[in-house]
């Protein structure tokens, strides 16, 4: 396909139009390496329509929008044309809006939501045509992410468990605690995801691995019914360390914020912080000790976690 040069129709034209929305993600949650996740409430908007031709005219706004391509490598794209190769079906002509509210190279999840946005646009699209069901969504998600602990949480919302089956990706949504109040610290600095995986060992001692199991399974039981164990369950020796030396910015936050019983992690592969909170008054103290630890400029999100995960409304037919 070739990028669409000046006017292209009205949607009107189109053979149908359907808007998808997918959350950020953090996705490791400490211990929880490759396997955690959860869905947080900034979110992509995406609005895309079918032809019956060869056009693709892509149009960002928000987050990356000066560096996401615009022509076929564009990953919404290439995970659209995955699905439509996947079923059998010939990729039609696309116009495609993105706007972008998950920062980019933050650790939050913005490939995963990426992946996420395209599989649900071809969903949509090919709805009535070929039914995609939840198993079918996050196996293709996790070809192209290679990895499912952020398009689970992107895909299906709330905290999820993800882990590689016999026969593919599978995947455990479990409700969070209403006293769970998620704080995100975004810096300005990037991260390279795989630079910070390069960078976790491929082999750990013993007590190490003892220790991210336990407190992986402690975290589930903190995230889902007692907040209070949240600090001890968020505790890591698999990863974060490692990282520590290509973003020591954040590694300092998290290590300030758990000095004073935040619990604190790396969001994802870094370099946002997430904190993992027991109410509004606990995440404004969390603020407070972030500007008096730091110089690095840190913008704090106070979120919730996203319990719908990924949507498709069809322009005549409404949400799913």
């Amino acid at each position: 396909m070739e990028p669409v040069v000046g006017d292209t129709p009205d949607v009107d034209d189109a053979l149908r139009t359907v808007t998808v929305t997918v959350p950020a993600t953090s996705a490791n949650l400490g211990p929880g390496f490759d396997t955690l996740g959860l869905a947080l409430s900034i979110y992509d908007t995406l609005t895309a329509s079918s032809f019956d031709d060869d056009r693709l005219d892509i149009t960002v706004s928000g987050s990356g929008a000066d560096s996401i391509p615009t022509d076929a490598t564009n990953l919404v794209v290439r995970s659209i044309a995955h699905v439509y190769e996947d079923v059998g079906r010939r990729m039609p002509g696309l116009r495609l809006h993105a706007v972008n509210g998950v920062p980019h190279g933050r650790g939050l999840g913005s490939s995963g939501a990426a992946v996420s946005a395209g599989i649900l646009i071809a969903k949509g699209l090919l709805a009535g045509d070929v039914d995609l069901e939840d198993h079918d969504l996050l196996r293709l998600a996790t070809e192209l992410e290679g990895h499912p602990d952020n398009v689970a949480p992107a895909l299906f919302g709330g905290l999820t468990i993800a882990w590689m089956g016999d026969h593919g990706p599978l995947h455990k949504k479990l409700l969070v605690h209403r006293g769970v109040a998620p704080l995100v610290f975004v810096p300005g600095f990037t991260m390279s995801t795989s630079l910070a995986r390069s960078l976790a060992p491929l082999q750990v001692p013993r007590e190490d691995a003892v220790f991210n199991v336990s407190r992986s399974a402690l975290l589930v039981a903190a995230l889902t019914q007692s907040p209070e164990l949240m600090l001890d369950a968020t505790a890591d020796r698999l990863h974060q360390a490692y990282r520590g030396a290509a973003m020591p910015e954040t590694l300092r936050l998290v290590q300030a914020l758990r000095a004073e019983g935040f619990a604190a992690v790396v969001s994802g592969a870094g370099p946002s912080v997430l904190v993992l909170a027991d109410g509004p008054g606990t995440r404004r103290r969390a603020v407070d000790v972030a500007d008096a630890v730091t110089d690095t400029p840190w913008h704090a999100y106070m979120l919730a976690v996203d319990v719908r995960g990924g949507t498709i409304r069809d322009r005549a037919e409404g949400s799913t």
